[in-house]
């Protein structure tokens, strides 16, 4: 895996020696040009990608020393996982070659319990992300956190707004959900919002989701890939004046929406995308994988499949169907039985989906929360 990796230069390890014995700096384990590190499981790697050419907003940039010195001098939480910083992925000859590169890596990674966070180029390289599921023989729900549904399909269409196209279309066809966090509906045609709609995706406006975060959580709690535009933020917030945006989530929403995605027992990698590489960029960065990584390290690992002695069951008739929930005595957070139907099922086994407790209060007043349905539909399809 190493071969495909570029180790942190000297001078940016010269500049990390001068960071506080307590900052983060001095407790990551780096691949630097004398030592490639041993990985172990159950620990989180940063890997930058330096290759922008799906988007041309974007700018080119040489490296992400700007991120990592403000990650760096930050101060950890009461963490007990190793963090590895491998260093980064140069663009390829062509895209698909760093596509190749961001899969293998990333499979590697998955495969060994190690979770990755990628670090910009343009937002198709969620696709390479999601690519690195096709050998893991399983389905994979892509939750993306931006403004468009990225499914342009004009001819000449950037790769970084037409990537999810890719995804959908092209076989094997792992995707099993697709979820959006924070679309404006005038970044949207119709058209694009009527498809979501029809392939029964989820998405969620910003406004609902600025205004009540907590109705995210379920969402990256089911999520395997995480993906954020970071023009999903407003530009007073992230600093991103080359590409302005006056509306999107604010500082404070971005970083709960990653510390969702960190606690999620089944978030295996995330990415951050879409940004110029600023200084003032750099900061915002930095404070969204620390709280990533803030929420890594309290996963709780419940997930009542398997022994439910911590869960209470609550079974809610409505007409001739009888929901099943789970609630976690440990963290109070709620599930919804998807049952297992028939061996054309997606899904080869009864599973459970996320939910909230308002979706509970809903069924016991005969009203079928609509992520149920529609994971029914998907799971029939």
């Amino acid at each position: 895996m190493f071969d495909f990796l570029t180790p942190l230069s000297d001078d940016l390890i010269i500049e990390i020696h001068k960071v506080s014995n307590q900052a983060l700096g001095k407790k990551i384990v780096m691949h630097t040009s004398h030592e490639a590190p041993i990985l172990a499981k159950n620990s989180v790697a940063i890997i930058g990608v330096l290759d922008n050419r799906g988007s041309e907003a974007i700018a080119d940039f040489e490296n992400l020393n700007a991120i990592r010195l403000n990650f760096y001098n930050l101060f950890p939480g009461n963490w007990n996982n190793t963090i590895y910083d491998l260093g980064d992925i140069l663009a390829g000859n062509t895209i698909e070659d760093t596509y190749f590169v961001v899969k293998k890596i990333c499979a590697q990674l998955i495969k060994q319990r190690i979770t990755p966070i990628l670090i910009g180029g343009s937002q198709d390289i969620t696709y390479a992300m999601y690519r690195a599921y096709d050998t893991l023989e399983q389905m994979v729900n892509l939750v993306t956190v931006d403004s468009k549904f990225d499914i342009d399909n004009r001819q000449n269409a950037p790769l970084a707004c037409s990537y999810l196209s890719k995804i959908i279309i092209e076989e094997p066809n792992n995707l099993f959900n697709y979820s959006n966090v924070g679309y404006q509906t005038y970044h949207n045609s119709q058209e694009e919002i009527d498809l979501i709609e029809k392939l029964h995706f989820e998405s969620y406006r910003l406004g609902e989701v600025s205004s009540n975060t907590t109705l995210a959580e379920p969402i990256f709690r089911d999520a395997d890939v995480v993906s954020i535009d970071m023009t999903a933020i407003k530009s007073s917030d992230s600093g991103n004046t080359q590409h302005f945006n006056p509306n999107g989530f604010n500082g404070k929403e971005i970083c709960i929406l990653a510390r969702y995605s960190g606690i999620s027992d089944k978030v295996s990698s995330f990415g951050l995308f879409g940004h110029n590489n600023t200084d003032q960029e750099a900061v915002l960065i930095s404070q969204i994988i620390w709280y990533f990584i803030e929420g890594y390290h309290y996963r709780s690992k419940e997930y009542p499949i398997g022994t439910r002695e911590n869960f209470i069951k609550y079974i809610v008739p409505i007409d001739d169907e009888d929901l099943i929930f789970f609630k976690s005595n440990q963290s109070e957070r709620w599930w919804i039985q998807i049952p297992y139907a028939n061996e054309g099922n997606k899904l080869k086994r009864d599973t459970l989906l996320p939910c909230s407790y308002e979706d509970y209060i809903n069924a016991t007043q005969q009203e079928i929360p609509e992520r149920w349905w529609k994971a029914q539909i998907k799971n029939s399809l």
